[in-house]
């Protein structure tokens, strides 16, 4: 019995350019069957006309996908746009269904609430978090919240305004937490299910340092534990979390570069093992996946190596449900890459050859949505 999975890419579909304006880059939304007895991808099918799907989420509970447009206007607003799909399971063809505004340009990512009812959405040019309904089709009703972030820190350019980059829950589903890479905080809020409102949590906010640029947070399956990723400064911080009292306590910044480089590079993304051992951590630069052992009754972090991507720019990446396999989405070399784990050691091993792929950003596992 095959144990194929389908694998889905977001992409640029067009990317400014100083001098020319928008080039051209990959088609829309891709979706792969990925055999996990030979580690290969195989391309399954394009959906065309979804400008700039950077980001996907699918729902919780239903085979439904929803993806960013990575816009600065949208139907002659300022502002993004999100767009909502029907996934048939067999074969990962996409129907779509109605797209809505976020009310904010270039939104980056959204997550879909536990219970599936309602998507956020984090605006990184227009500073805000925006809420949108799910209708029992599936599709997006229109915004019921938005919350204008305001502040700045100290790199001049990167932080001279509020800039959300990543918005999830905590394992609980109790509290939010948004990534403000521009204010280098990361905000906490209370979910009003009812009304589909963002409260702001009696901690309204945990810190970074200075310069950090916080980008993602991710939760260690326990619950106590949760990281940050640092844009700027290349570092992951690593968190005891309240759950009770959704309070994250710092305890550990550690570089996600390897000691000596000198070179220009970025923090991307982050994932946890399902295992819960290890932690992954991309560097657009260095070009690399970093490599933690996590202590699982302190929860600080151990590097234990660096993983090329073979390509360049790694933005994006993803943990099959069982731990067995990652795939990494090359950004700028229009590659996504396949890598074996060691469960034992959390090592990385390259398998076959990097796959053509134009401007992968992000990479998402479907049928992990059901079977976890």
């Amino acid at each position: 019995m095959s144990r194929t999975q389908l694998v889905f890419t977001g992409a640029y579909t067009e990317t400014p350019h100083p001098s020319s304006g928008l080039i051209p880059g990959g088609k829309g939304i891709r979706v792969y069957r990925f055999d996990p007895d030979r580690g290969s991808l195989a391309l399954c099918g394009v959906t065309e006309g979804v400008r700039n799907p950077s980001y996907l989420a699918f729902h919780p509970l239903r085979p439904f996908l929803y993806a960013v447009n990575e816009l600065k206007e949208f139907e002659g607003a300022a502002g993004g746009a999100v767009s909502a799909f029907a996934v048939d399971a067999a074969t990962g063809e996409l129907t779509f269904l109605n797209r809505k505004p976020t009310h904010g340009a270039d939104p980056c990512h959204l997550v879909v609430d536990p219970t599936g009812r309602w998507v956020l959405v984090a605006n990184y040019s227009g500073g805000s978090v925006c809420v949108l309904p799910v209708r029992e089709d599936g599709s997006l009703g229109d915004a019921t919240d938005l919350v204008q972030h305001r502040g700045s820190s100290v790199h001049g350019v990167r932080q001279a305004g509020p800039h959300p980059h990543y918005v999830t829950f905590d394992r609980g589903g109790q509290c939010v937490f948004v990534c403000d890479l521009g204010m280098d905080k990361v905000m906490i809020y209370r979910m009003d299910a009812a009304r589909g409102a963002l409260e702001p949590h009696a901690v309204p906010w945990a810190p970074a340092r200075p310069g950090a640029g916080p980008r993602q947070i991710v939760f260690h399956p326990q619950g106590d534990f949760a990281y940050t990723i640092n844009e700027l400064d290349s570092t992951i911080t690593a968190f005891r979390y309240d759950a009770a009292g959704g309070i994250p306590s710092e305890m550990q910044t550690v570089s996600t570069l390897p000691p000596g480089f000198t070179g220009q590079s970025t923090g991307a993304e982050m994932e946890v093992s399902p295992s819960g051992d290890c932690l992954y951590a991309s560097n657009r630069g260095h070009d690399s996946i970093a490599m933690f052992a996590i202590d699982r009754s302190e929860g600080t972090l151990t590097c234990t190596g660096h993983q090329s991507t073979r390509g360049r720019t790694p933005r994006g990446f993803a943990l099959d449900g069982a731990g067995e396999w990652l795939i990494a989405a090359n950004q700028d070399s229009d590659t996504i890459a396949v890598f074996r784990v060691d469960r034992a050691s959390g090592r990385l091993t390259p398998v076959g050859d990097p796959l053509a792929s134009p401007k992968p950003v992000c990479v998402k596992f479907f049928q992990d949505v059901f079977e976890n």
